[in-house]
């Protein structure tokens, strides 16, 4: 199992300077969520299986639900369509390819091999151990976070409501592009 450990360290690394230094957009965000998870994987040899999870579902899955949103929003004219299809070039996927397929390989190697055993002995971080700590201990600070959250909701929700009002005019106030009324 140290082996899997110290080769997804050596992954995400090797990820997160692909992020660092790509100039395309696209190719960032294909490294970041291969940095994500070889830091699941990281997780999953330490013995944190719950940690894990949270990590490819939270960060990986939120990362590219959110870029696939950002694109569907945009609107992109012939030029950007040029210049994404400059980008979606065979070996543009060399990189993240080969990073992906060691991942891949290395999460079957510990799979057939039957080591399940953390790197790191101590006890097991699972649902329930984080449920009893957050919920016993820390129960006041979880529903203060709960409540900010709510109230950052609710917040951003009458901020967007306002901004379209305005927009629309439908307040009576009618705002000009010259400045005057």
């Amino acid at each position: 199992m140290e082996i899997a450990f110290y080769l997804s360290g050596l992954v995400s690394v090797a990820a997160t300077l692909g992020v660092i230094t790509g100039t395309s957009p696209v190719h960032a965000v294909l490294y970041l969520i291969i940095s994500l998870l070889a830091v699941a994987m990281v997780f999953f040899s330490l013995g944190a299986p719950f940690a894990g999870m949270l990590e490819i579902i939270v960060y990986a899955g939120a990362i590219m639900v959110l870029f696939v949103f950002v694109v569907m929003m945009l609107n992109l004219g012939e030029e950007t369509r040029a210049q994404e299809r400059q980008w979606l070039q065979p070996g543009v996927w060399i990189g993240p390819s080969i990073l992906s397929a060691i991942l891949l390989g290395l999460l079957l190697v510990t799979m057939l091999a039957g080591e399940a055993g953390p790197v790191i002995r101590g006890d097991l971080l699972t649902a329930k151990s984080v449920a009893t700590t957050l919920f016993g201990p820390w129960l006041l600070v979880v529903e203060l976070a709960a409540m900010l959250l709510l109230a950052a909701l609710v917040t951003a929700s009458h901020v967007g409501r306002l901004g379209r009002q305005g927009e629309s005019s439908g307040n009576g106030r009618h705002v000009s592009k010259g400045g005057g009324r």
